[in-house]
């Protein structure tokens, strides 16, 4: 029995988190060459399908499932067309792309993966804030209220705040009342606290407030998806933070000789 032959390529592309400018160079120029494009309709902004040669077959996978989307894919490189499989942000984050990736590995169809702005990244942009400020925190923690996707009993929001680090929380707006609940088990109720719904798209919303006053905030804005909670006193340090080693005139590295105090 002879194997099937497959001629085309899935190229999975972040569209970003909104803004159609925002998509990297390459992945505009994934979607300018393809032969079908099959985009996560329910969070990407259409207008990046206008990037696409016109009559591109575009199928929304919001109505689709797995198995759907694969069948596309399937039928679609078997005839040699590259696929653009566009999802939002970065396909990384909350991306559902590991199931896809084991399905084409099965059908030996070649793949590759062309990263996007994720929307924790256009969200600090949205309030202008660093993440990782010195003295103050170095390290940032993705992560997700527990919902119809469980998460691990030792990933909890709660167990997380204890580290009291930069933290961006995905998709649990929705239960704002729960995530305070849960970062109060570890941070203080004065530490600040951001909601950037919809960041980067012209109907962007900024909330901000403390651990004490962002629900009722959330609830009277109407915010229920499409947000960026941030948290962590990187959003407002009270007691100031570090310069920075690398621009710091004594500082000696690699490219300047630092001056005495």
């Amino acid at each position: 029995m002879s194997q099937k032959t497959v001629n085309g390529k899935v190229i999975f592309v972040g569209a970003g988190p909104g803004d159609p400018e925002l998509i990297t160079v390459k992945g505009s120029r994934a979607l300018e060459s393809a032969d079908r494009v099959i985009y996560a309709g329910s969070l990407v902004n259409p207008e990046l399908l206008q990037i696409c040669r016109p009559g591109t077959p575009i199928h929304d996978s919001a109505h689709l499932t797995l198995e759907e989307v694969v069948t596309l894919m399937d039928e679609g490189t078997k005839n040699g067309e590259t696929i653009v499989r566009l999802h939002t942000g970065d396909p990384s984050m909350y991306g559902a792309i590991k199931e896809q990736f084991d399905y084409l590995d099965k059908q030996t169809i070649p793949y590759s993966v062309i990263p996007g702005v994720s929307s924790v990244f256009s969200a600090a942009a949205a309030v202008r804030r660093e993440f990782t400020l010195p003295e103050i925190s170095q390290t940032l923690i993705l992560t997700r209220l527990a919902g119809r996707t469980p998460v691990p009993e030792k990933e909890s929001l709660a167990k997380l705040a204890k580290h009291q680090a930069s933290m961006a929380i995905f998709l649990s707006v929705q239960d704002i009342g729960s995530v305070v609940k849960e970062l109060l088990e570890g941070y203080p109720a004065s530490t600040p606290i951001a909601v950037i719904a919809k960041a980067s798209w012209p109907d962007e919303e900024i909330l901000l407030g403390t651990l004490e006053t962002i629900e009722e905030k959330v609830k009277a804005a109407g915010i229920r998806k499409q947000a960026q909670i941030l948290v962590g006193d990187f959003l407002d340090p009270a007691n100031g933070y570090a310069r920075s080693k690398l621009y710091d005139p004594t500082f000696t590295h690699e490219y300047r000789q630092g001056t005495a105090t």
